[in-house]
Parts: structure tokens; C-alpha cells; sequence
């Protein structure tokens, strides 16, 4: 911690993250070069390395200083310097895990952190791939841009970043991918401006006036953005035509499926089930599966979807959260409970710990006399 205050006190956040690049570095060159003054080595590079990461944010914010709250709707006027820069860092010289981590790190202005989450590593892992990144591009020439690919994997963990996450991110990623859109004819492009605006659509009633979450079941479905729902689903159905399938397009399914419907009771879960049986055989992604079986459960009964839930790893981010809801369906409040106690602890972020704690006073409160 005091290495940390030495860097700087005003973000701390952002020292961390400098203060773990330079211990990277030392433990990388320390071996054949060590310094006469470790300390003031740390110190200074771990400066400059915050002065680095401090001056990107800055200009991250004035970008979103520039833009209103909401996304604007329609197609996007042109491209702006902010696309271009997606575009150089998902440099050919790089993996596509790693320029997106890179991307996410120089130009999205989240922590390394909030990437390993998105990610499922761990941190120290993700701060490695980071710095090997940064190593990789230093002096080439960025005159070869990444491929689409890349670049939209980067816009979707952005969103998602800025959708459930500690930076408001998800304006941002929807006009850039809007951009996106005007100048590439790809259907897996718009299926991600799809499924942007189909979540985003949903975003005032995610959020209860105390600030506590307010699960999909229970939301105020009036205060969905119905314009917003509209053109998602106009875009997703265009894309869909063209019969070329994309996990981006799959999951917009799944979206509309939900904001499609007038009630959450009169929701089409055989049909998700069947989207999601689609996306795990476009991913093979360990969270598709995870959510399947909450599908699973809605469509099929609550032994469908443990049954479905007992074939994936209990490690999995918010499993156990899962397992508590299939097990409250299941009518056993009590391991339901301790489930979704257990889930809190494991929360990344407040408003998720809050929620799920409330879960497990809620079944609680029900045993007492």
C-alpha cells in the first residue's frame, strides 16, 4: 500500500494498476539489470506508467463528454479518430485475446481488473498479457489495422462494461459501433448494434430508485425504451435474413425474444433455449451455457435447469447465484438461502451483492416463527 500512495493518492485504481505493470517489468529485467535504487526505480516507472494511463482516460472523457446520455438513433454520421484507434490496436502483430485486452486497457479506460473479470482470469494474469501487448506494438508501425473481428469483440466488452459495470461506457460503444455499421457491410456488425440497443432498451428499468437492481422478471416493462426496442429488432431482423449467422446475431435473438414480450410470464423460453443451444454451438462459450440452463429451467422446470447446470464448472462467475434461483424454483428455500448468502460473497460489484444478499434475507425471514 505504500508503494501505491508514493505513486499518486487521488486514484487509486489507476496506481494500482501502474504500481503491477512496474513490478511486471521489474521482475522481468531486475534478473540481468538489476537497478542501484529498487525503490526509486518502482517509484519512477510506476509514475510514468500512471501518467500514461491517466492521460488516456482523460481523453476517453472528454470523448464522452462530447455525447448525450442516450444514444442518438439512426445511422451514424461518420467516423471519428476514436473507431480508427479500435482499429490500430488490434494490430495484426497481436493475438486477438490480446489486442483486446490492450484495446480495452489504452482506449476503453477500464482497469485491468475489470478486464481479467470479463475476461475469467485472474488479474496478474491479465496485467501480463497487457504488458506483453504493449511490448509486442512498441516501435512497429501501425500502418495495418486489426480485423473486424477484434474490434468487435472490444465494443462488446466495452458495453458490457458500461451496461453492468462501475464505468458508463455503454453509450459510447453503441455510437462507435453505429459507426461501425455505416462503413462495413457485415452482418455480424449490426447483429452487435442489435443486441446493444435491445439491452439498452431495457436500461431504466434495470434500476430501482433506491438503487438496488430490479431482476428482468420483475421490471416495470413501461419504462422500456420501445423506440430503441424497435429499431434493434428491425436491424437484427435484416441481419438474420442473410442467413449468416453470428454469435452476436444469436444473442440479439435472445434479447428481442425478451423485450418482444408483453409480460415477463408470457415469455417465449422454448425459444430461447433453442437461441442458446445455437450460441453454444457458435462458442462453445461457458457463460452461454450457464445462461442456457437458466433457460433451461424456465422452459423445461427447475430439475431441467440443475440438471443442466450440474455439467458446467462451479467455479463459473455468478453460478452459485444460478444455482440458488433453480433451487428456489425447485421449492427448497433453505439450500436456496445459504446459495444465494454464498453468491454475495462472491459479487463483483455492490449492486450485485446487495441484491443477491436481500435474496437470501428474503428466504430467510420466511423460516423464522
Amino acid at each position: 500500500m505504500g508503494l501505491v500512495v508514493d505513486v499518486v493518492a487521488a486514484d487509486f485504481a489507476a496506481a494500482e494498476d501502474a504500481v503491477q505493470e512496474a513490478l511486471i517489468e521489474a521482475l522481468r529485467g531486475w534478473r540481468t539489470d538489476p537497478p542501484r535504487d529498487p525503490k526509486g526505480w518502482l517509484v519512477t516507472v510506476a509514475w510514468r506508467k500512471f501518467l500514461d494511463a491517466t492521460r488516456a482516460d482523460s481523453a476517453r472523457r472528454r470523448r464522452e463528454d462530447l455525447l448525450d446520455q442516450e444514444p442518438a438513433p439512426g445511422p451514424a454520421a461518420g467516423v471519428d479518430d476514436t473507431l480508427q484507434l479500435y482499429f490500430l490496436c488490434a494490430h495484426p502483430s497481436l493475438t486477438p485475446s490480446s489486442a483486446v485486452a490492450l484495446t480495452l486497457r489504452a482506449i476503453g479506460g477500464l482497469t485491468t481488473r475489470q478486464i481479467a473479470h470479463a475476461y475469467l482470469v485472474p488479474e496478474a494474469t491479465m496485467a501480463q498479457r497487457i504488458s506483453r501487448a504493449k511490448r509486442t506494438v512498441a516501435g512497429v508501425r501501425f500502418d495495418q489495422p486489426g480485423d473486424v473481428a477484434t474490434v468487435l469483440r472490444v465494443l462488446y466488452l466495452v458495453f458490457n462494461e458500461g451496461y453492468s459495470g462501475d464505468v458508463d461506457l455503454a453509450a459510447e460503444a453503441i455510437r462507435l459501433t453505429r459507426q461501425l455499421a455505416a462503413v462495413i457491410d457485415h452482418p455480424e456488425v449490426v447483429g452487435l448494434l442489435a443486441l446493444m440497443l435491445l439491452h439498452h432498451a431495457r436500461r431504466a428499468g434495470r434500476i430501482a430508485p433506491d438503487g438496488s437492481l430490479v431482476p428482468l422478471a420483475e421490471q416495470d416493462r413501461r419504462r422500456w425504451d420501445t423506440a430503441l426496442i424497435a429499431e434493434g429488432i428491425g436491424i437484427l431482423q435484416a441481419a438474420l435474413a442473410r442467413d449468416r449467422l453470428g454469435e452476436f446475431q444469436a444473442q440479439a435473438a435472445i434479447a428481442a425474444l425478451h423485450a418482444d414480450a408483453p409480460t415477463a410470464e408470457e415469455t417465449d423460453w422454448v425459444q430461447i433455449v433453442e437461441w442458446y443451444d445455437e450460441l453454444v454451438r457458435l462458442t462453445d462459450s461457458p457463460v452461454a451455457r450457464l445462461n442456457r440452463a437458466v433457460a433451461v429451467g424456465e422452459a423445461d422446470g427447475a430439475r431441467a435447469g440443475l440438471a443442466a447446470l450440474a455439467e458446467l464448472d462451479g467455479s463459473l462467475p455468478r453460478y452459485t447465484a444460478v444455482s440458488a434461483y433453480l433451487h428456489e424454483r425447485d421449492g427448497d428455500p433453505v439450500t436456496a438461502a445459504r446459495l444465494y448468502a454464498e453468491a454475495a460473497h462472491k459479487a463483483s460489484n455492490l449492486a450485485e451483492r446487495a441484491h443477491l444478499t436481500r435474496q437470501a434475507a428474503r428466504l430467510n425471514a420466511r423460516r423464522e416463527p
